[in-house]
């Protein structure tokens, strides 16, 4: 079997070494956030270990998932660079690790002194936010049911695993799980992965593992634009 996921956007050693010297290392514990939408952002954080949820709230206040990050991955970057920052996004831990807390102030000051990875986390943050952009655009432009399509594809490229009769998602969700990343009811997720079923796009075992057997499909109904991984991807 070959893992599908091995394109995802990196940190080079030069930017993640950076980080970790003016980083403090602090536990971080399941159900818990590192910080909540409309907060005074004063840290950015880079993963050790663990996992953490980027979510955003509708003015209904209905949850959205926008991401799941892991080691080495940054949270908190949008607000570089920004005159009284305030984070755009909750982060919740999923699954407890550590990482490490950049002083914002401090870390934007040694960007200034160096060029180089100042163009690198410039870059790292408009990836992000153009990610953040065509997670939004699937949503506002297909609806919920091509966001559901536009999460299955992205979810085939950060967690896929190709076998002989498709592509398995080699992480576990719950239909609840899934539908926060469409701004959707578990009730409307249930009813179109049942149809989905039904029409052999795709199966799920016993253990919730979802396995796309036709991955074209759900990329000609969302007229998918074919973006690079780097982008199209949950992470």
């Amino acid at each position: 079997m070959q893992t599908l996921s091995n394109k995802r956007e990196r940190l080079s050693d030069e930017l993640r070494q950076l980080l970790k010297s003016i980083g403090t290392v602090r536990s971080i514990h399941e159900d818990s956030y590192l910080f909540h939408q409309g907060m005074d952002a004063k840290e950015m954080y880079l993963i050790k270990s663990g996992l953490i949820q980027i979510s955003m709230l509708s003015s209904e206040g209905e949850e959205m998932v926008l991401r799941i990050c892991r080691t080495d991955d940054i949270v908190g970057e949008l607000t570089l660079f920004c005159d009284d920052p305030k984070y755009l996004l909750n982060a919740k831990i999923i699954e407890s690790g550590e990482v490490f807390v950049i002083n914002i102030d401090k870390l934007q000051k040694e960007l200034m002194i160096n060029h180089h990875l100042s163009i690198e986390m410039m870059k790292w943050v408009s990836n992000h936010m153009r990610k953040f952009q065509t997670k939004l655009r699937d949503l506002l432009l297909n609806g919920k049911k091509g966001a559901l399509y536009s999460t299955l594809i992205r979810l085939s490229n950060s967690c896929g695993v190709q076998r002989n009769d498709g592509i398995l998602i080699d992480m576990a969700f719950t239909n609840q799980e899934l539908a926060r990343f469409c701004g959707a009811t578990r009730e409307y997720i249930n009813r179109m992965l049942g149809e989905l079923r039904k029409k052999g796009i795709l199966s799920i075992d016993s253990s919730g593992k979802i396995l796309i057997k036709n991955l074209q499909y759900l990329k000609e109904k969302n007229r998918c634009e074919n973006c690079p991984v780097e982008i199209c991807n949950i992470d």
